[in-house]
């Protein structure tokens, strides 16, 4: 088998709130004191995210005081992952390969005892919770499949980012604070994360095949199937 390690790429974020993002996290890291590093702020994301899952699954016990703490490790895991990238190109320390890996490693980990606490907290339906984790796992392995094979990382969809993920939850629970079902349509009351998942699941599916037709197209157009040596002759 062969292997090619590769770290250029181009990142590609047209998000609603990145070009905001972007000044704001250059403005932390260059004030941020020497003593902190990337690693540091990879770590809090991770752990920020865990703490998140556990919050959610709190939901059952306390509902306002686990929305306060959905919101500190949102919060939380937002600086620590949007800014570990951000400093090292500010201090100029990039590690490409690494940070990519180490990365999305904490996404993938991050993003499950995410979703696995909103299957304990009894605002989603496991079922539900099922498919969003589905869901993200298929989007982000395509994006890391396409950013090694066309060089583009695109970290958003529909102008919705990481970022913006963040602030949906964060609305999400302190609605579910107060109530964690709505009512559709004069129905029967319907949980919100419940609604919110089955969207999540159908946009993270929609982006995946989008993307998944997209770079196939692009391959299949930058690398046509070669003509054999014998038919060339033959010509």
């Amino acid at each position: 088998m062969e292997m090619v390690a590769s770290a250029a790429h181009t990142r590609d974020n047209s998000s609603v709130t990145a070009a905001l993002e972007r000044r704001l996290l250059i403005w932390i890291a260059t004030r941020l004191p020497g003593c902190v590093t990337s690693d540091h702020l990879s770590a809090l994301g991770l752990a920020s995210m865990a703490i998140a899952g556990l919050t959610f699954a709190a939901f059952r016990v306390t509902p306002p005081w686990a929305a306060a703490g959905v919101i500190v490790a949102l919060a939380g895991n937002w600086f620590g992952d949007s800014l570990d990238g951000t400093l090292a190109r500010v201090r100029q320390q990039q590690r490409p390969r690494y940070g990519f890996y180490v990365d999305h490693i904490i996404d993938l980990a991050g993003t499950t005892m995410l979703v696995l606490g909103l299957a304990a907290s009894d605002l989603m339906h496991p079922i539900v919770a099922l498919g969003v984790l589905v869901g993200f796992l298929l989007a982000t392995s395509e994006s890391y499949l396409a950013t090694h094979a066309v060089g583009v990382f695109r970290m958003s969809f529909l102008g919705c980012g990481p970022t913006e993920l963040r602030l949906l939850l964060i609305a999400g629970a302190l609605r579910a604070a107060h109530s964690p079902s709505v009512e559709l349509f004069s129905g029967a009351p319907i949980r919100l994360f419940d609604i919110g998942g089955v969207a999540a699941t159908l946009g993270l599916s929609v982006a995946f095949a989008a993307a998944a037709i997209r770079n196939t197209r692009t391959l299949y157009l930058a690398e046509p199937v070669p003509v054999r040596v014998d038919e060339r002759r033959a010509a």
